[in-house]
Parts: structure tokens; sequence; C-alpha cells
């Protein structure tokens, strides 16, 4: 990243537009990505492409949940459409769901060579580990909550997730 600095401590008032102007035209065409001009107390920085953003770490909250607010109802309003089966598909089912208890990577597996930790119909016990999320370059285990079967998969090895999102699907044994 190619930067300049220019000075003049000589010159006083403030920086005219056609001043401005003339500084953004004059980086034009260049590979300078940076631009600090300074003048008594004042400083113009003109910067091009695009800006790198500290990281800053992540926390774990729940989210905030909202109610929705009902829209007036009109006089010939059509009924509203029932959910999609989609959504209500897990909650159909019968066990107990294992989620994602943050935002990651999801890994069925220690290693890219090695073996799943669980396959559907694999006989798990309370605490085994059934997958790993990656989340900031740790790798967390998740484990059962319960003991049962592994009824589902909901999850494709090696693609993120969401706070929250069902992972596996738990029979009770």
């Amino acid at each position: 990243m190619a930067t300049k600095k220019a000075a003049s401590g000589s010159e006083g008032g403030s920086f005219t537009m056609q001043e401005v102007k003339a500084l953004v035209q004059a980086i034009e065409g260049t590979d300078v990505t940076s631009l600090v001009w300074a003048r008594g107390d004042q400083k113009v920085v003109i910067r091009r492409g695009q800006q790198v953003l500290p990281v800053t770490p992540f926390v774990a909250h729940a989210a905030p949940v909202t109610a929705p607010i009902p829209a007036p109802a009109a006089a010939h309003a059509p009924p509203a459409a029932p959910a999609s089966p989609k959504a209500e598909k897990p909650a159909e089912k019968p066990g107990a769901l294992v989620t994602s208890p943050f935002v990651g990577t999801f890994y069925r597996a220690p290693s890219p060579d090695s073996q799943p930790y669980v396959d559907v119909g694999s006989k798990v016990k309370k605490g085994q580990v059934l997958c790993i999320v990656e989340a900031m370059k740790l790798m967390n285990e998740i484990e059962a909550e319960v003991e049962g079967k592994v009824a589902e998969i909901l999850v494709q090895n090696a693609t993120p997730v969401e706070f929250g999102q069902p992972l596996f699907r738990i029979e009770p044994a």
C-alpha cells in the first residue's frame, strides 16, 4: 500500500474545496492509496480502495427477540398463508435437537482424513462428541446433551452455521 505524506506549515488558513479536489486528482491514476496533507492545525486525509477494518473478538449472546407488529387488517385482505412445512420439519419429528452454540464452520470429523464422530444411526451417550464448530480459529467440540440414536444430521460437512442452527436430531434410545 503506497502512502504519501505532505505537510505545509508555512501557509495558514483552511483548505478550500478546490485544493481538496486538486489533491484527489493528483493521486488518480497512481498506485497511491492514502494521502495525508496537513496545514497548520488542519489535516486532509484521502484514502482509495477498501478500508481494512480491525478484527474484534466475537462474544456469543442470545439475539433479542421482538414480536412482529401486526399490519392493520384490510376488509378485502386474503387469509394468511400457512407456515412453510420446511420450517416446521424438525419440530414435528421426535427427539432432541442439538444446535450450534455460536457462528462458525461445522465439521463432522476431527481432521479431513479422519472418520466422522457420528453417522446417522450411531448410538450416542450424554457428553459424547458429535462434531466440531470452528469459530475464530478455535475448534469447539459439540457434545450430545442426551443419550440416544442419531436420527438426522442436518448440516453438510465444512459448511457455515449460525447461532442456534440445528445440527443433529437425536431420538431417545
